[in-house]
């Protein structure tokens, strides 16, 4: 199967990974701007590549599997160095809950999956909402040049930490009826 553009750009979100951490750690004034604009880059290409595979009808199965994993690598890598960054437990906290969540939600996923009802677990916009305040959040803590700044990245890291509890429980709702049934 030949790669496409839509695919060779969530490629390119993985690629990022390690430059995005090591400027992250770059002993330069402006390390913490590029490494939060790698972020965005990496961010944008999230929306972007899937767009384009849906608008020019270039969907593949390597496609679908690669775009939720360059996405949850990449969070994941910017949660692990804004907990390093300001370790503190009051960032740490809303963190581990995001990262709990994803790890349950893609068990779930799964599951549902193995029992042929993948399609019920669908995303809901509480969970677009969430990525979304998500991003923003690690983008400010990311770069945080000023208290402001900071403000701003807390306050959205609390509510995307609560919209991430919210999905959760929302996933779970919808998935209720498959628990208990006997194989």
């Amino acid at each position: 199967m030949p790669l496409n553009i839509p695919t060779l750009i969530t490629l390119l979100r993985i690629v990022l990974i390690p430059f995005f951490v090591l400027v992250f750690y770059l002993p330069s004034q402006c390390s913490s701007l590029m490494c939060a604009l790698i972020f965005v880059c990496a961010a944008v290409t999230d929306w972007f590549d899937g767009f384009l595979a849906r608008r020019w009808q270039q969907t593949t199965q390597l496609g679908a599997f690669l775009d939720p994993v360059a996405d949850k690598i990449m969070v994941v890598t910017a949660f692990i160095l804004i907990v390093e960054c300001f370790h503190s437990w009051w960032i740490t906290l809303p963190v581990s809950i995001m990262i709990a969540r994803e790890i349950i939600i893609s068990a779930l996923r799964e599951w549902m999956s193995v029992i042929g009802k993948r399609n019920s677990v669908a995303v809901s916009w509480t969970g677009k909402a969430k990525t979304t305040i998500q991003m923003l959040a690690l983008f400010a803590l990311l770069w945080h040049p000023n208290n402001i700044v900071k403000i701003v990245g807390i306050t959205t890291l609390y509510i995307a930490a609560a919209l991430t509890f919210w999905s959760m429980l929302q996933y779970f709702y919808v998935s209720r009826h498959y628990w208990l049934k006997k194989k």
